[in-house]
């Protein structure tokens, strides 16, 4: 048997090496990177927010004793100036201080289990009325 040396082959890539590389490459990432995983099976649709308590508060003086103060309480009741009211009174009361004097204070005295929505339905109602000078009041 004869062997011919002086035949020169072309130089070739060994593609099958360089995909067998890159494949051990990408398993070695995937198997390295860990994804984080949502531990409830519900998927979160709030934000986790816990409302700031007021450190310090300013009060203006001879103003606290013109405002409509307006309380809700942890259940939703509706208080005028410590009187139990329904909402349907509540916006009668608003409208005839609207009527007498657009700008008129509003204070809003909520509880702070009260729920969010309870302060909302009050500020509509100032809105409805067009009252727009309101205020939250906060304890220390």
């Amino acid at each position: 048997m004869r062997v011919d040396l002086t035949d020169h082959e072309e130089p070739e890539i060994g593609l099958v090496a360089m995909i067998d590389c890159i494949f051990f490459l990408l398993m070695f990432f995937m198997l390295a990177t860990t994804f984080k995983q949502q531990t409830s099976s519900k998927p979160q649709k709030e934000l986790p927010v816990q409302l700031p308590t007021a450190e310090a508060s300013v009060v203006r003086a001879g103003s606290a004793d013109d405002a409509l103060v307006i309380g809700v309480d942890r259940s939703g009741g509706l208080f005028v100036d410590t009187r139990p009211v329904t909402v349907q009174e509540l916006h009668t009361i608003l409208a005839r201080a609207a009527a007498a004097d657009p700008q008129r204070r509003i204070r809003i005295d909520g509880d702070r289990d009260a729920s969010y929505q309870h302060i909302v339905r009050v500020l509509d109602l100032c809105q409805l009325d067009g009252l727009t000078n309101i205020a939250m009041h906060t304890r220390d």
